[in-house]
């Protein structure tokens, strides 16, 4: 017994022993997972690490990860944007892991062209905005859900339902104006979709590509930027649906301070003058109300979606109506859209397919420059009708028309028709290589349709047409109808790496891009003398225009177009150890639009960012949770808006000349080939700084940048003696722009039952044309901004100077009155004349170009409650007055109404309305654009998932010394600033919104 036991305390020691050893020595095992967010969304570039060890990795583009740990170990995730986590490992080969996010801001995942980065590893400047951020209010354009959201982006918009804003990034870019001076719209994938086929409640983000480094790889399309926006996608699980609604009430936020019949009465008899009795039938009417309605809008969004593991989908209806403020006009549109996606393979093929399709119906103010005229100008002593009904007019009086009239006796529609179809396939790879292929077809169909009835064509026919279309006055009602189809067809296949070799992450994409693009293949065809009004044009055949001496049918513009783009493409990223990141892309584009030397482009940039908070010097501070400094450069081009012969010899209908008794059409040249016309070429270089303080209660990013277009494109005037016509559109001039922007992102409170979020982004740009000259062609300056006054033809405001910045007023200088009270200016030697001549005595009055762009939003919620306010602002800009200045005319006063204003002024100044300096004014303003009321009910039961019921306003008010109806006046295009009275657009109304919505989800 006695040999027995040492054995047995033998076996004890080595059992502790054994033991001991597999405490301090647990067996290594080799795990894989997937991370992912909250949402289901997988997350690339998460770091984990094995705790108390240097042994560690990073998460796919697909969010696994692979490693060899302790079986007793625990793993260490971090992420930026997201709460640490620490997993206990217990022995197990597999662990999916999902991690919550460290605040409300879900803008971590962030979407660039052909993929997606994660904010940590970005190396450029991108904004994103999650729906949640977008505007509120009754929005007929998605791209006001942007407005002031995004730092150094400037949209303005007119209160006409049916007018598309106008959209500025970091500068203007190009002489060009429309498409060629706006961003490249990027919808789930599709280059140059139409953002009229998403409904802003389908949209789930919107994210803002500013520098060169994120736009490059669209090439010669992107130097404006590029908006890429997302729609909801399909989500494996139970079927679910949600649907949103609202309507709203509009009315006139601001009017033209005119004067009233008394008023006016008064102001004659002051100065010894008095109305005929045709114009003074004892009324007192305010043409501004009599055209206006109030307006009614109403959205509706039902979306619905489910799927299983295979097959998922998602499906949404949208109706949308508006309601002008300006009587007969108007906007409805519906939106089917519908998105399946199907894996195959063992889930290594992914197939999509969507389907989107928009209905939009038009009504528009026949003549809209000549009724907002002259609802300012016709004189409020008359009433609309006479005693007997019949309209109130004087048409013997120049460019006076009853502008009730005008609206009631003609009608312009227009509707449309746009269906988007997109097919997409993603193949996974061995070895980390997956291949991308995707198809699309755009395709808009037009129908227009007008009609001017008997009324209009027998007392409005010397209305001169301001439309594209050409006709000679008709009698008996005049019809006109066309339709017009666009076509945009788009093929992209490229190969995706994605590899994470230790503490090295590469991603890399290579790919072929073809893309035609068919406009305006259709027709149109006029008609007149018809029997009735009743058919309203609807029967083009009725009418009879060879009864109506020297008629002629109206085939409207030759727009038909085919242009092709065809491009490669490449792109790398790399990562080292989770805080060094580098970036470089090439695009070379091919478009038929340019001359035949210079058809091909290359665009390429390189950029780079340092993660400073991930370094060791950094790890005992508390004070930074985020620093990031960002560099990058990179040349985009600009290709949008061609016409695709604009570099050929082209020919057209020069006119008619008399062959054998009768008028033949007369062909001649209209276009002088140019085969050296090349692309707009920007290089822009970005430095930027992103900020997280205060444990990320505070946020923030900084980027200053450079950009520099050549190569500018403008249709000069030619010697026709030398050339073939009178104008050659070649590349000549530069541009650049510098500036700066910030935003920041405040949390300052944040707890169980209250939180409060704040943001504030502000941007300065200084714009400078720097040349305007090349190929030979020498153009000092360049006159523009006529705001076609009356008794004022020539008279610009707006010139384009080598050395200055585009949207620098050039105008008279106003010196006051001489001694019989006649509005006096100086001439270029500094001497007073009465009669200064057009562009010899003009003076620099300003500059159209804002100092500051300001945007600041403020969300509160209580338990169920939740408030938001947001303010958006322009200061240092200066605006024309144009309006002030054509309606400030005291020597027509009794023969047209005038300004209140004019009260002041001496009956006898026959000068007062022309444009001078003394109409430049101050174009600062800060606006309250919304501010929303919300409430969301507690649920019980299976169905209802989610209920909020809210309130919101748009345009509450704005502070401003501006005198005009609105200091927000367009920003964009070559003549900035400029508050037109006629045929500019931005001379409709704003107006101010109320609404109440709901959100439901099932």
């Amino acid at each position: 017994m006695q040999k027995i036991y040492p054995s047995l305390k033998l076996l004890f020691c080595t059992l502790l022993f054994a033991l001991g050893l597999n405490g301090a020595f647990a067996q290594s095992i080799s795990l894989e997972g997937v991370v992912q967010s909250s949402d289901g969304e997988a997350l690339p570039g998460v770091t984990v690490s094995v705790e108390n060890t240097k042994n560690g990795t990073l998460t796919d583009q697909n969010g696994k990860f692979k490693l060899t740990a302790p079986s007793n170990g625990t793993l260490v995730l971090s992420y930026i944007g997201f709460e640490t986590l620490k997993v206990p490992i217990n022995n197990r080969n597999i662990i999916n892991i999902t991690l919550k996010t460290s605040d409300q801001n879900l803008s971590e995942i962030v979407v660039v062209g052909y993929g997606q980065q994660t904010r940590k590893s970005l190396t450029s400047s991108i904004t994103s905005i999650k729906s949640e951020d977008l505007n509120v209010g009754a929005i007929s354009n998605a791209a006001q859900l942007l407005q002031g959201k995004v730092a150094g982006l400037n949209i303005t918009r007119s209160g006409d339902p049916n007018a598309k804003p106008s959209i500025i990034l970091r500068g203007a870019s190009t002489l060009r104006e429309g498409e060629a001076a706006q961003p490249l719209f990027v919808i789930d994938g599709v280059i140059g979709a139409d953002i009229a086929t998403v409904a802003p409640d389908n949209i789930v983000g919107m994210d803002v590509l500013k520098d060169a480094a994120a736009t490059a790889i669209y090439g010669s399309r992107a130097a404006n930027g590029v908006i890429i926006v997302t729609t909801n996608r399909p989500k494996e699980g139970q079927t679910t649906a949600t649907y949103k609604a609202y309507i709203a009430s509009e009315t006139v936020s601001n009017s033209i301070d005119m004067m009233s019949a008394d008023q006016l009465r008064a102001y004659l008899k002051a100065n010894n003058k008095a109305l005929g009795p045709d114009d003074d039938t004892g009324a007192n009417t305010n043409w501004q109300d009599v055209i206006a309605q109030k307006g009614f809008s109403q959205n509706h969004n039902l979306t619905f979606g489910g799927g299983s593991k295979s097959t998922n989908y998602t499906a949404s209806v949208n109706y949308f109506s508006q309601d002008g403020i300006i009587k007969s006009s108007g906007i409805e549109r519906s939106i089917g859209r519908l998105s399946i996606e199907q894996y195959a393979l063992k889930d290594k093929l992914k197939l999509g397919f969507t389907l989107a399709t928009t209905q939009t119906n038009s009504n528009f103010v026949p003549f809209q420059d000549v009724v907002l005229t002259n609802r300012l100008r016709f004189l409020p002593t008359v009433a609309p009708f006479d005693a007997n009904g019949n309209y109130t007019e004087n048409l013997a009086r120049s460019n006076y028309y009853n502008p009730l009239s005008i609206i009631d006796n003609a009608t312009i529609k227009s509707n449309s028709k746009t269906t988007l179809g997109n097919i997409t396939a993603n193949l996974k790879l061995p070895f980390g290589f997956s291949y991308n292929v995707s198809a699309s077809l755009q395709n808009n169909q037009t129908n227009g349709s007008e009609y001017y009835n008997n009324y209009y064509t027998t007392n409005y026919n010397n209305i001169a047409f301001t439309t594209d279309y050409t006709v000679v006055a008709g009698r008996s009602g005049l019809a006109v109808r066309n339709t017009y189809e666009n076509k945009n067809a788009l093929f992209e296949n490229y190969l995706n790496y994605s590899k994470v070799i230790g503490q090295h992450n590469i991603n890399a994409i290579v790919g072929y891009s073809w893309q035609q693009t068919l406009n305006g293949d259709g027709f149109q065809a006029t008609n007149t003398n018809f029997p009735t009004d009743d058919t309203q044009g609807n029967y083009l055949g009725l009418g009879n225009y060879q009864a109506v001496s020297g008629f002629l049918v109206g085939y409207g513009p030759n727009n038909f177009a085919k242009l092709r783009l065809i491009s490669d493409y490449a792109r790398i990223n790399y990562g080292l150890a989770g805080k060094y990141f580098l970036q470089a892309s090439l695009r070379r584009d091919g478009s038929s639009a340019f001359g035949a030397n210079n058809r091909w482009g290359y665009f390429p940039s390189i950029s780079a960012a340092w993660g400073i908070e991930s370094e060791d010097f950094m790890k005992n501070q508390d004070f930074f949770s985020e620093l990031k400094l960002r560099l990058s450069y990179g040349q985009t081009g600009n290709s949008l808006g061609f016409n695709p012969l604009i570099s050929l010899l082209r020919y057209g209908n020069v006119g008619t000349f008399s062959f054998n008794g009768s008028q033949t059409s007369a062909i001649g040249v209209v276009q002088n080939p140019n085969p050296d016309l090349k692309w707009e070429k920007t290089i822009m270089s970005n430095v930027g700084i992103d900020f997280g303080i205060l444990n990320g209660k505070v946020k923030g990013t900084l980027d200053i940048y450079s950009k520099k277009t050549t190569d500018l494109i403008w249709t000069y005037d030619v010697d026709p003696s030398v050339y073939l016509y009178r104008q050659l559109t070649a590349n000549a001039g530069e541009m650049s722009n510098k500036g700066v922007e910030l935003s920041l992102n405040f949390n300052p409170i944040k707890n169980k039952n209250f939180n409060w979020n704040s943001s504030v982004n502000f941007a300065h740009n200084k714009n400078l044309l720097v040349s305007l000259t090349g190929q030979g062609l020498v153009v000092d300056s360049l006159l523009i901004g006529n705001p076609n006054g009356g008794g004022q033809t020539g008279s610009t405001v707006q010139m384009l100077v080598s050395g200055q910045p585009v949207g620098q007023f050039y105008t008279f200088k106003y010196a006051g009155r001489d001694e019989n009270g006649v509005s006096q200016f100086y001439d270029n030697t500094g001497k007073l004349t009465l009669v200064p001549q057009n562009k010899r005595d003009y003076y620099l009055a300003g500059s159209a170009q804002p100092k500051l762009l300001l945007g600041w939003n403020n969300s509160f919620t209580y338990k169920q409650f939740d408030l938001n306010f947001f303010f958006r602002g322009v200061f240092g800009n200066k605006i024309m007055n144009s309006i002030r200045a054509d309606y400030n005319r005291p020597q027509e006063a009794g023969s047209y109404n005038v300004l209140v204003e004019t009260g002041t002024e001496p009956i006898t100044d026959y000068n007062a309305f022309k444009y001078s300096d003394r109409y430049i004014e101050s174009g600062s303003y800060l606006r309250m654009d919304n501010a929303t009321f919300g409430y969301t009910v507690k649920t019980k039961g299976n169905y209802i998932k989610n209920l909020r019921l809210y309130t919101s306003a748009n345009n509450l008010f704005v502070i401003t010394k501006y005198k005009g109806i609105d200091p927000e006046v367009n920003l964009g295009g070559l003549t900035p600033g400029i508050d037109w009275n006629r045929f500019g657009g931005g001379f409709y109304p704003k107006t101010r919104t109320v609404m109440f919505g709901v959100n439901v989800s099932f």
